[in-house]
């Protein structure tokens, strides 16, 4: 089973990347990529080339994106979604699901980050 790679969208908060990476999580940020002027479905493709899952607070933008896509037989390599919360509530709740799914498992699949 292949472990799941985020990509981290622009307000996700960068402690949460060096916290994931800490434990073995492969991880790339908006910033670190150089995609800061990229819009939503830019960011969802490149994260798509890269088979990394994007992770973001934007529900309600990539949440319609993911229908458009499935509607349109376009692919993706995972969408989660989060509510802004504390890095340790979203890292607690990240790590579940990254021993949870794999890669092959999140493709084209929208996640919502629980309690």
């Amino acid at each position: 089973m292949e472990k799941v790679s985020f990509y981290l969208d622009e307000h996700i908060q960068t402690s949460l990347a060096e916290a994931l990476r800490q434990r073995g999580v492969d991880v790339l940020t908006t910033q670190e990529a150089g995609n800061i002027a990229l819009d939503d479905y830019e960011q969802l493709n490149f994260a798509h080339k890269k088979r990394m899952v994007l992770l973001s607070y934007n529900k309600r933008d990539f949440a319609r994106i993911h229908y458009e896509y499935m509607k349109t037989n376009e692919h993706h390599s995972g969408i989660v979604l989060s509510d802004q919360l504390p890095v340790g509530q979203i890292l607690k709740r990240l790590m579940r699901l990254y021993f949870s799914l794999s890669k092959e498992e999140m493709e084209n699949r929208l996640e919502y980050l629980g309690a």
